[in-house]
């Protein structure tokens, strides 16, 4: 891993491989180490690039709520392109990634190649959906003020690995307030403006997300959608072998 002062934080990250470029974003609470079992697969041809979010892992937790938000992520997205050297690359990630990789599109859409959207969702227009989302992340967030990080303790095959990474619970509960919560129907507004090659996967055992995958991919236009077998929301590590065939046909199928 390595660490860089980035859009104000410091952020920690990983690059392997050559080739063209793609950003994977992990999801809430989680770390960029959960995209370990597919580095041999992508970096044989293509230069991935993982990391983790403000809060998480050994990025950066600041103390001010105010410096957690969709907006201060994009730029650190943007910020590790950057530092990186690409300007432009296939955007990914699940869960909270995989939003966050939509809002980078509706902001820097230039930078992005292609978009790869994990076990994710759009958002709400409807605006009791969307408090009751957030009534379940403010939840979370105050049950890692209360247990720590205990509160991830046998929930699922990310967050087992994640417990020894993170640097602390409490930057995990403003992350929910700031990550985790939804504000606006920037994301789902923005499907049918989509035009760049979109793989949008879903484990069939995620039951939570297949319906939200199934929308997002007959609203983007031409987005290709690969339900995993056998695999619940941490697709990628529950079957990596279909997963990563998937994502690396993909890939592969992209305009050079």
């Amino acid at each position: 891993m390595a660490r860089a002062k980035l859009n104000g934080i410091e952020i920690d990250y990983e690059v392997g491989g050559e080739g063209p470029a793609i950003l994977l974003t992990h999801g809430f609470s989680a770390t960029g180490w959960m995209w370990r079992p597919q580095r041999p697969a992508v970096e044989a041809r293509f230069r991935l690039i993982t990391w983790d979010l403000r809060g998480h892992g050994q990025t950066e937790a600041p103390a001010e709520p105010d410096r957690y938000g969709h907006d201060l992520a994009v730029g650190d997205m943007a910020a590790l392109l950057d530092h990186v050297g690409e300007r432009r690359a296939v955007i990914g990630g699940l869960s909270l990634g995989g939003y966050l990789s939509l809002r980078l599109y509706a902001t820097y859409p230039q930078r992005v190649r292609a978009l790869v959207i994990c076990d994710s969702g759009p958002g709400y227009r409807n605006p009791a959906s969307r408090e009751a989302w957030n009534d379940r992340a403010e939840r979370q967030a105050e049950d890692f003020e209360r247990r720590g990080l205990a509160s991830l303790e046998g929930r699922s095959p990310e967050m087992a690995q994640a417990i020894a990474r993170h640097r602390s619970a409490e930057g995990l509960a403003r992350a929910a307030r700031g990550l985790l919560k939804q504000f606006d129907s920037r994301v789902i507004d923005l499907l049918p403006s989509v035009k760049v090659p979109t793989l949008v996967i879903v484990g069939d055992r995620d039951e939570a997300f297949l319906a939200p995958c199934r929308y997002m991919a007959d609203k983007i236009p031409g987005a290709r959608l690969e339900i995993i077998p056998g695999a619940g929301h941490a697709s990628n590590l529950d079957q990596p072998e279909r997963f990563n065939r998937a994502l690396v046909d993909f890939l592969d199928s992209l305009p050079a």
